[in-house]
């Protein structure tokens, strides 16, 4: 995996750090979920919210990455970055 640093808006930054908090939260009640015992059909409904809200930073995520990193690699005549961009949603939809 290549590292790049790509500066993002401070308002997709907060957004995203929000998110990210609330579902660290999610998963430490998760865990707690597990250590007591609970009805294996609600932890998984709790499953599944993590994986929306997991689902929502990913879109968020990749909008912002489309807009910028991939329309400025296209104006620079880098055509490269749209088979990067394919990978990207190909893993993105596997799951």
């Amino acid at each position: 995996m290549k590292t790049t640093v790509t500066p993002h808006p401070d308002t997709l930054k907060k957004n995203l750090s929000q998110r990210l908090s609330r579902i660290e939260g999610q998963v430490r009640g998760l865990q707690r979920m597990v250590e007591e015992d609970v009805y294996c059909d609600d932890i998984l409904m709790q499953v599944a919210s993590v994986q929306a809200a997991l689902n929502g930073v990913a879109k968020k995520l990749l909008s912002q990455h489309m807009h910028s990193c991939v329309k400025a690699r296209l104006r620079s005549g880098d055509d490269s970055v749209l088979a990067e961009l394919d990978t990207t949603i190909e893993r993105l939809l596997k799951r």
